[in-house]
């Protein structure tokens, strides 16, 4: 997740949508008072050769009274961070409404049937101790993992004023440039895209208990956004 104060923009990272690549990618525009939040070791080491701002600002304090409805002395000091996929609620709640309402909030969305197989081969490199089907091993991650509705959304709202498309990533990134103003392309490195190895369409893939799986865990972002099961 990123709050960039310059170009006045917040981004929220989804699952499986090339996320860590954006956030590096974002990342060069960013500035001292800007946040950044942590990513993977691995990754970080592509942002640092890079010459890209690492995580910075992404802790902050509040400070609660022991009982909120007494004028008590007593109070606690609690340390909290924003947090690599932080929800859009998470983020309103803990920035100003001045930076809530007036800056640019976008995300991205990908085909949940298209994602599902992306998260299974992950899932499978990490050495989990995960079931090998595929069926077996979705319905054993959290549905949260399935689903990134949740991230982006507010009382099942869209709360971001743009979702772009994994599909057509490349384009929607340039709508958000120049949305924005930034000067230059947004170039995306490579970041945890050797995970799958079967490139097969899809369809091909999965089998229809996991198809009706998926069906149900992400129904409100398929009805949204119109995406279909698509064969080739």
């Amino acid at each position: 997740m990123i709050i960039n104060h310059r170009y006045k923009f917040i981004f929220i990272k989804t699952l499986k949508t090339a996320g860590t690549s954006l956030e590096i990618a974002l990342s060069e525009f960013c500035g001292p008072e800007d946040v950044i939040t942590r990513i993977g070791e691995a990754d970080e080491i592509i942002r640092q050769k890079l010459g890209f701002r690492g995580p910075q600002n992404y802790q902050f304090q509040r400070v609660y009274s022991q009982n909120p409805r007494t004028y008590c002395d007593h109070k606690e000091e609690t340390v909290k961070e924003f947090y690599n996929h932080v929800t859009a609620q998470f983020v309103k709640v803990n920035v100003s409404d001045r930076i809530w309402n007036s800056y640019f909030k976008f995300c991205f969305e990908r085909n949940p049937f298209d994602k599902a197989v992306s998260l299974y081969y992950f899932l499978m490199a990490k050495n989990l101790d995960l079931p090998t089907n595929i069926t077996d091993c979705l319905k054993s991650t959290s549905a949260e993992h399935l689903s990134s509705w949740h991230r982006y959304t507010i009382s099942d709202q869209v709360a971001v004023d743009f979702v772009g498309r994994y599909e057509t990533l490349h384009d929607d990134l340039e709508t958000i440039r120049q949305h924005l103003g930034i000067p230059q392309a947004i170039l995306l490195p490579r970041a945890k895209g050797n995970f799958r190895q079967d490139r097969r369409h899809y369809s091909k893939i999965l089998p229809p208990e996991s198809r009706a799986l998926i069906s149900s865990i992400c129904a409100k972002e398929i009805k949204h956004f119109g995406y279909t099961w698509e064969t080739i």
